[in-house]
């Protein structure tokens, strides 16, 4: 009898619960810090350069398209700083596995495009972070640059 009163409890409370009472804190975190965390020397090869938001360019000789990567990641056990940071590095990396499918060198322009919300910074990405999930977007265009 317990079990059903107990399960009775736990439905109603999950019935009643609101997705807009759960946790979405936005971060604003370093690039820098992003990218110097062993698994980012690790998983990106280095054959792709990236520039983030206004940063000067070597000349651009050609442009091949734009593209968004949206990448999320288990954040349960993980500080929320630790999990924008894994969700950052997935992103990077699906940016250079596109630019090197389309034989660019370069991806500029690199913007924070959460929800489709433009957030434009050289030194800092934006990253969503809840009690299961943390999230970055990012939106950037493919380019051979001047060597």
């Amino acid at each position: 009898m317990k079990t059903i009163i107990l399960c009775a409890m736990v439905a109603g409370l999950l019935a009643t619960a609101r997705p807009g009472d759960a946790r979405d804190t936005k971060y604003l975190l370093p690039i820098a810090v992003a990218m110097e965390v062993k698994d980012a020397k690790d998983k990106l090869d280095g054959s792709v350069k990236f520039f983030f938001g206004n940063q000067p360019t070597p000349p651009i000789v050609t442009k091949l398209g734009s593209d968004v990567s949206n990448r999320k990641t288990n954040a349960f056990g993980k500080s929320d700083e630790r999990a924008c940071n894994w969700a950052f590095l997935s992103a990077m990396v699906a940016l250079e596995k596109r630019a090197q499918e389309l034989g660019a060198n370069a991806v500029v322009n690199i913007v924070s495009f959460y929800k489709k919300d433009v957030m434009s910074s050289a030194t800092e990405f934006e990253c969503h972070a809840g009690a299961v999930i943390a999230g970055v977007a990012l939106k950037g265009d493919f380019v051979k640059i001047a060597e």
